[in-house]
Parts: C-alpha cells; structure tokens; sequence
C-alpha cells in the first residue's frame, strides 16, 4: 500500500474510528481497496481525505496481463469498490499521479477535475539533479550557503518546525488546516517506522529561517509540510531545505514528489528544481440535493 493508505497513517491523522476502507477480496487475497475519511458536516455524510494526506483513492493489485484484459479487471474491480463504498451525501478525494484511469467511476455519475503536483522520477544521480535546476535556484542555494552561511540541521525537534510553519500561515492571515496535536500524533508514528525528517535552516547565531517536513516510502519522498521566517525571507533558506532533503531521499527512497500546488508562486518554484509535471484527479461526487445547491 501507499504510504499514505496505510492503516497505521490514517489512524494518525484521523483517529481509529475516522476511517474505514472499501475493500475487493477475491479468492481470499485483496484485490483493491478505497481508503476514505469518514465524517459527518452540517449533518451530511462526508467522504473524503484526511489532513496531511495528499491523496488516497483506488489501490488495484498490479496485473500482468495484457493490456485489454487488465483494463477490463480494474473496471470490474472499481466498479466493485463503488458498490462497496457506504450511502454518503458528498464525496471528495485526490487521487496519486500514478492512477490515470477513473472512467469507471465517471459511468457512476462521480465527475474530476484535473489538478497538478511536480515530481523528480529518479533522484539517484545528484549531479544531474543539480544540472537540471534552473541556474537561478542554484545561485539561490549557493547565496544561503556562502553569503548568509546558512546552515541545514535534523536535529532541531518538531516545535521549532511548527514555529516556522504557523509564521508561514500568520504571514497569510490565516490557520493552518491542521492541529499541532495532530502533527505530534502523525510525527510519531512516521519517527517509530523512520520514515520522516524534518530540516531547518539556521544562520550562525542560531535563528531558524525555514523548514522542511519530509516523509518517505519505498517508491518516493513527499515535501508534506514546509514553513519559514517571514523577516527572513531573502536568504534562501527554503530552496536550500529542499535541496537537502531531496539529496536525504536519494538515500532512503526512489523519487521525490513536491506534494503539489495549484499556487503559481510556488509551482513556479517547484518547477525550477528541474521537477516534471504529473496530472492527478480530484474526483467529486454529491449525492445530495441539498448539497448541490451549495457546492
């Protein structure tokens, strides 16, 4: 499974009650599975996606047949999930990259709409990576470093992150959509299995400048959360942050993946790292008449 389809992050970020899954068994083996936020709003029957949570949507065991007949299997086995899911008013959840067909449920009367993340494939050649920035990002990096002798550190403890994190929403008038219990709660599952690191930039008298929160499976790396000084800004520490973690996940994991945004400010950077673009689907569906008056 997915890192973030895994029981043990959705009893993190949604409590063990949360939560609940679609599940397609055939001759005793899982065949898919649909991972889902269960929730009650305004009194209407939510499923959707945790917090913390990029995506979710379809798991569909891998397949070697032919490409006819494993199109045929996972319209079945999608179909199955569909009729497997609990009656809802409202259904709402990004799905990964990597799933590009959601045909079968727009025959059930679901609609998407396309959205994009940025995605360095292999991150195994570090010279490359670098060679592939735009020479702006470097000359960025490379000012953090010499001119404001920036330093990066993963010892610095989660609360300094959440500073830096909160000062990044309070410079746009608004809240994280997240509690600081939750990312506790999420940070210690993900430090118990070692799958997490946080990087914060600091100059030589110590302050912090950015963050970085980054989490891992064995396919790719994922930028969940980031944060930085706003009176700090100038230095280049988040493009620095990024570099070293991107350089760390080229030690445990395959890929790194920027975790999306639809922001043109910070698409703009994301795709100066040299990352590739990767479209992915939100897929909707509101089943109430009431609900539709609104939404």
């Amino acid at each position: 499974m997915p890192l973030f389809a895994r029981d043990w992050w959705l009893d993190a970020v949604s409590g063990p009650q949360g939560w609940d899954v679609a599940v397609v068994e055939r001759g005793g083996e899982v065949m898919a599975a649909l991972p889902f936020r269960l929730r009650r709003r305004f009194g209407f029957r939510w499923l959707s996606h945790p917090p913390l949570t990029p995506w979710l949507g379809p798991w569909i065991r891998p397949s070697a047949a032919k490409s006819a007949n494993a199109m045929a299997r996972e319209k079945d086995l999608m179909e199955a999930l569909i009729d497997s899911l609990p009656p809802f008013d409202y259904f709402t959840q990004n799905w990964h990259h990597s799933r590009h067909n959601w045909l079968p449920f727009y025959w059930r009367g679901f609609s998407q709409t396309t959205r994009y993340t940025y995605v360095l494939p292999d991150i195994s050649d570090e010279r490359s990576l670098w060679q592939a920035m735009d020479k702006s990002v470097r000359g960025t990096i490379r000012k953090a470093e010499s001119r404001f002798r920036l330093s990066v550190r993963s010892d610095m403890g989660l609360d300094t992150f959440l500073a830096l994190n909160r000062k990044t929403y309070g410079r746009q008038n608004s809240m994280p959509p997240y509690s600081d219990a939750l990312v506790r709660r999420l940070d210690q599952a993900c430090a118990e299995r070692e799958c997490r690191r946080v990087f914060i930039a600091v100059d030589p008298e110590g302050r912090p400048h950015a963050g970085e929160y980054m989490v891992w499976d064995e396919q790719a790396a994922y930028a969940l959360m980031g944060g930085a000084d706003p009176g700090l800004r100038q230095s280049g520490a988040t493009p620095l942050c990024l570099w070293h973690a991107i350089r760390h996940a080229a030690t445990v994991t395959q890929s790194y993946d920027f975790s999306g945004s639809m922001i043109e400010a910070v698409e703009r950077q994301f795709r100066a790292f040299g990352a590739l673009q990767r479209p992915y689907f939100r897929v909707v569906k509101t089943n109430s008449r009431l609900l539709r008056l609104f939404l």
